[in-house]
């Protein structure tokens, strides 16, 4: 779809844009609509102030710094599968081939809707639900009652088990808070075959419990644990993480494999295109890499025309090519370019001649 085309076909309904500049016009919490009665939940405390951590300049290196991205750059049904997912409060399942930029796009709802931090639950073989959720380190508490015991007689023996449990990213998301959090689940499909089944309860019931914690409810309610934000901590009450506004959730996955028919139902699904030359050339500028040089339409053009030819290559390669030929540090004249370019651009599983 082209960039007229685009324009004409941009939605109006919706509080997302897909341009990544921030709100101007208010906030998420003025904009957003209720949730459907059946995707309400009513987790707590919600905190006074209900803080979340800025990006500490990831949106940046990812997206760019510079705000090039108009709503001719922007795809209409990714711009109406983002606002479909934000409304229903659902998880957005993002398939797409891989560097064409469906981890961006976490980023780029965060960065345009100024919900802070993204926080990352890449994906691997090994990994488990629990391990994205919580982790509690039941040998260190052990060691440090065995120390306070030691040095302390009168003591009770046990610190607080709150300073032994961390939430992870995927549990942190899952915080009680005014405004839903950003969470990026990156390439699910290098997970186990049960990873996704797994996910379906948290999923449609927005909470997860503790066991450690709820085994001590009775003598102590309120625990305070560390999450997976810098430095942060947060309330757990009797043992049970359960949100109040459901996160929003990107999960990525390079469609190797197919998930299971009940893991679909609760996600919506968007297929991310290639990019063109209209949204190469505004995401090379993005990361101001000399937006005006000579050099840069024509690095673009053989980019996507190798793309074409020999099977699409990652922006990522796009991006560095640029920045070797326009930022000084090589020069594009020499003899050795053309190899560079054959080195930088050469595919994973293919020689590109």
């Amino acid at each position: 779809m082209n960039g007229e085309k685009r324009a004409e076909a941009q939605s109006d309904w919706g509080i997302y844009r897909g341009t990544g500049r921030p709100l101007h016009d208010g906030s998420l919490a003025d904009l957003l609509p209720p949730a459907p009665p059946w995707r309400k939940f009513r987790g707590g405390p919600v905190p006074e102030e209900d803080f979340v951590p800025p990006d500490e300049g990831e949106a940046d290196r990812r997206l760019g710094s510079e705000h090039r991205l108009t709503t001719r750059h922007v795809d209409p049904h990714e711009v109406d599968m983002v606002n479909a997912a934000l409304y229903l409060r659902r998880p957005l399942l993002v398939t797409g081939r891989p560097g064409c930029g469906k981890s961006s796009l976490a980023y780029r709802v965060a960065r345009e809707l100024k919900l802070g931090r993204v926080l990352r639950w890449p994906i691997t073989s090994h990994t488990t639900l629990k391990a994205g959720l919580y982790h509690y380190d039941a040998i260190g508490r052990a060691q440090a009652a065995g120390t306070r015991s030691a040095a302390d007689r009168d003591g009770d023996g046990e610190p607080p088990i709150g300073d032994f449990v961390r939430l992870g990213d995927l549990g942190t998301v899952f915080l009680p808070r005014r405004l839903p959090r950003v969470l990026l689940i990156d390439e699910l499909d290098k997970s186990e075959a049960d990873l996704p089944n797994d996910l379906l309860s948290l999923f449609e019931d927005g909470e997860f419990i503790i066991p450690e914690l709820a085994r001590v409810r009775s003598r102590t309610s309120e625990v305070e644990v560390f999450t997976a934000d810098p430095d942060a901590t947060a309330i757990v009450v009797d043992g049970r993480v359960r949100c109040a506004a459901f996160p929003f959730i990107v999960i990525t996955s390079n469609g190797d494999r197919d998930f299971p028919s009940a893991f679909l139902r609760r996600c919506l699904r968007l297929e991310i295109q290639d990019p063109d030359i209209e949204q190469l050339a505004a995401m090379v500028a993005a990361h101001a890499l000399d937006p005006e040089d000579v050099h840069r339409s024509r690095i673009i053009e053989e980019f996507v025309s190798r793309s074409e030819a020999y099977g699409a290559l990652p922006v990522d390669k796009l991006l560095e090519t640029v920045f070797l030929a326009t930022s000084g540090a090589y020069r594009e004249d020499g003899e050795s370019w053309p190899r560079l370019v054959d080195a930088l651009w050469r595919q994973l599983n293919s020689v590109v001649p």
